[in-house]
């Protein structure tokens, strides 16, 4: 199967611990996306978001600056896994967040591309608002 990647960033009117938060609290990532997400903060722990239709397992957690992801959408072909990394970095006006996806299908990279941007990148600055 191709594959494909995807890099976006984002700037978010928030302090770096307050987005990781919001990836990687259950509670918080539920009241942003609207949807139910139930997510392990502990390396080695699965997450599930969207009523489970994204899933994965964490690969590396550092507190207020990386996240790194086995990430999976279950529309995907059966066991195929993405790699997710969310890198948080504190700036003047709250977190640049750079998004790296390797390992998309390449039949579904737009709609993926887009699902980020709308569903996570624009609730998420949204609830925080802007600056």
């Amino acid at each position: 199967m191709k594959t494909k990647s995807i890099r976006q960033t984002v700037n978010i009117s928030a302090d770096p611990q307050s987005v990781f938060d919001a990836l990687m609290d259950s509670r918080k990532h539920s009241a942003f996306t609207g949807d139910t997400a139930r997510i392990s903060r502990k390396v080695g722990g699965k997450f599930s978001a969207y009523g489970g239709y994204c899933y994965g397992v964490n690969i590396k957690l550092v507190k207020s600056k990386k996240i790194v992801q086995t990430w999976r959408a279950s529309d995907w072909p059966q066991g195929h896994f993405s790699k997710a990394s969310f890198d948080l970095r504190k700036t003047k006006s709250g977190t640049k967040l750079t998004f790296t996806q390797s390992g998309v299908p390449a039949g579904q990279i737009k709609s993926i591309k887009q699902g980020w941007t709308e569903f996570y990148w624009e609730p998420m600055k949204k609830m925080f608002g802007k600056k």
